[in-house]
């Protein structure tokens, strides 16, 4: 069967609700194997029901890191009912603790917010520093099967944001929603403003915009893989909320439309480089490792182009090294008034994890560099203009 043809039997097989079969049709062509029977019944596996979207994600590979004895600690089985992602059982790992989570003296409150596309439960970390003046605002999106809990951990976030005193937001997705916790960002319904999983991040965003005393020029989002991708879509469009984004091993608002063309695109790189409108570009950081075998580092690139669009900018980069861990090349993209307004980190060697993260949580690589203080810092450079929000 050729390309092309797998392609429309793919599409056709996950219209008519057989994900699986779908899911199988395209990694076999992704590997250059001929078509599979996609009529075989599956006696082992259960195909997700048409209201759990399937699991477009993958835990990090062994094989991705660079130095075996410092393997990455992958969160459980992101993708066990679909076949073609090397994942063979669930890794039972124990929740953090809070003092992995929030340092001395700050809270992490949870809160829950909700509309006509349903609700979402998330945690609020309050830094000591907070007595009620005006501070920025970080939304974190999680990977698949992590929650807010583990996304903090893994990440640190808290404590760098503990330093700068900055709210961190961890919204989390339902299994309802998404069967593996994933966030949607392949489905045209949750990639647009006003409706689906968009419409409640920003909710979350603005409600605690209301509650707490938020700088509403300093509004950030962020997240890794599949939060990554929600991420971007939330940057496309709500650039009136957030001053900048953080898309940590992702890909670009628009990458996919259904289950075979976000397969694809985390194998190959896709999708559309031009942003929606011909508004200004909303300053990016990007982080990708060029082994990652889950999401092609492709990626990271066309999220720089459709980031920069028609700007024209100045290109500095730098290569550096870190100690006893992974060297990297950091690529910037400086306007014509000076501001950086783009910063692409590509880790060499590195596979499909949180750089520089810590171990208490998953999707983490403490070998490369220090993703969460890089990207808050880049963050505070940033705010938006007056009268934007």
């Amino acid at each position: 069967m050729l390309k092309l043809d797998m392609v429309r039997e793919a599409t056709r097989l996950t219209r008519s609700g057989q994900l699986v079969e779908a899911t199988a049709l395209l990694q076999s062509m992704l590997r250059g194997e001929n078509a599979p029977d996609v009529t075989a019944p599956t006696t082992h596996l259960s195909a997700p029901t048409e209201r759990e979207p399937p699991t477009i994600d993958a835990k990090a590979h062994a094989a991705e890191t660079r130095r075996p004895r410092r393997t990455v600690r992958p969160p459980a089985d992101l993708a066990k009912n679909l076949p073609g992602f090397g994942l063979r059982g669930s890794l039972r790992r124990a929740p953090p603790s809070m003092a992995d989570i929030v340092p001395d003296g700050a809270r992490f409150i949870e809160g829950s917010y909700g509309n006509a596309a349903g609700s979402r439960a998330y945690r609020l970390f309050i830094p000591s520093g907070y007595h009620g003046q005006a501070i920025p605002l970080v939304i974190m999106l999680h990977g698949c099967t992590q929650s807010p809990e583990d996304f903090a951990a893994g990440t640190r976030m808290n404590f760098i944001a503990e330093e700068q005193t900055c709210f961190v937001a961890y919204p989390a997705q339902r299994a309802e929603a998404n069967q593996a916790k994933c966030w949607n960002w392949f489905r045209p319904g949750d990639q647009q403003r006003g409706g689906g999983e968009p419409s409640l991040i920003a909710g979350i965003t603005r409600q605690i915009m209301r509650e707490h005393s938020v700088d509403p020029n300093r509004v950030y989002v962020a997240g890794l893989s599949a939060g990554a991708a929600a991420a971007a879509v939330m940057g496309s469009s709500y650039g009136d909320l957030y001053a900048a984004i953080g898309v940590h091993s992702g890909l670009a608002c628009g990458a996919a439309s259904d289950l075979p063309s976000a397969l694809i695109a985390m194998k190959q790189g896709g999708g559309s480089e031009a942003m929606p409108d011909d508004g200004p570009p909303i300053p990016t950081i990007v982080f990708h490792g060029d082994r990652d075998t889950t999401v092609h580092s492709k990626n990271g690139g066309r999220i720089v182009r459709q980031s920069i669009g028609r700007t024209s900018t100045t290109v500095k980069s730098h290569r550096g090294q870190v100690p006893g861990g992974y060297a990297y090349t950091r690529t910037v993209h400086v306007d014509a008034g000076g501001r950086g307004i783009l910063e692409h980190w590509e880790i060499h060697g590195a596979g499909h994890a949180w750089s520089g993260g810590s171990p208490a949580g998953s999707y983490t690589d403490p070998d490369g560099p220090d993703a969460t203080r890089e990207m808050l810092r880049f963050f505070l450079e940033h705010s938006l203009p007056q009268g934007r929000n």
